[in-house]
């Protein structure tokens, strides 16, 4: 009697399964085929208009990088120019300082045309042409491409100048802005402001502001002195008028005679 083979318990694959991997197969190299093609035809579209924009930026980049460098080195060179005219005035050399002078402040940097400007205009005011001296300040106060800092300074020396012959109003309009503590030229504004309001016949609001500029530490020593004087004579406590008491708030002790003081 013939004996059935042992049953594996593994079927053989039907010829439907392995058509049906084959069929996968080929669906996914297909799918790459497509994919691959895809991708090139995007590399042939846009590497040209990317590559272009690539370059502009480096071109950008580039032409900014020299342009910051230009200016750094174009600013120096003005520094250096500014640094020696100044050295040539201190030595008494008016003519050559004069004319470095005028060519910083007709093609330098705006810093360094700011210096220019108001040290030509300081001089023709040492040199007693006041009217040529208060128009050059002003000329610098409305100019906008200046600091900021140095168009303030020439508003206060503008003013300083022309004082007598300005109406209080047209002096405290222009300065009131600046006269307040924390603003550079506090003291200095402050000062013709308070003058302005003795001449409206306003003296508590200059006697007010005399001490307040004698009260601020951040204000010139003689300044301060000046303006506690006239806040005294008008009335207003400006604090104490000795520097060594002004940070201690106390009057400090005398100090003990010494013993090898002469009698």
């Amino acid at each position: 009697m013939a004996l059935s083979p042992p049953n594996s318990g593994s079927q053989p694959p039907k010829s439907g399964s392995r058509e049906d991997a084959a069929q996968d197969g080929f669906l996914r190299e297909v799918d790459e085929a497509l994919r691959e093609e895809q991708m090139v035809n995007a590399l042939k579209r846009y590497a040209r208009p990317v590559g272009l924009a690539i370059t502009v930026g480096l071109l950008a980049l580039g032409g900014y990088l020299y342009w910051d460098h230009t200016q750094k080195a174009e600013a120096a060179q003005w520094s250096d120019r500014t640094i020696i005219a100044m050295d040539r005035l201190e030595a008494g050399q008016f003519d050559p300082a004069i004319k470095d002078l005028e060519l910083i402040a007709r093609e330098g940097s705006d810093g360094n045309r700011a210096v220019a400007l108001m040290q030509l205009a300081a001089i023709a005011a040492q040199q007693g042409k006041s009217d040529e001296a208060a128009k050059k300040f002003a000329a610098v106060a409305a100019d906008e491409k200046l600091p900021q800092p140095f168009r303030d300074l020439a508003l206060v020396r503008q003013v300083s100048i022309q004082f007598d012959s300005m109406k209080p109003e047209e002096v405290i309009a222009k300065l009131k802005p600046l006269a307040v503590p924390g603003n550079a030229y506090f003291g200095s504004a402050g000062e013709l402001v308070g003058m302005a309001y003795l001449e409206q016949g306003k003296p508590d609001q200059a006697g007010e502001l005399f001490a307040k500029i004698g009260k601020d530490q951040a204000v010139p020593a003689t300044l301060r002195s000046r303006m506690r004087q006239l806040a005294s004579g008008l009335g207003y406590d400006a604090g104490i008028d000795n520097p060594e008491l002004e940070t201690g708030g106390e009057a400090a002790p005398a100090a003990a005679p010494s013993a090898a003081a002469p009698k």
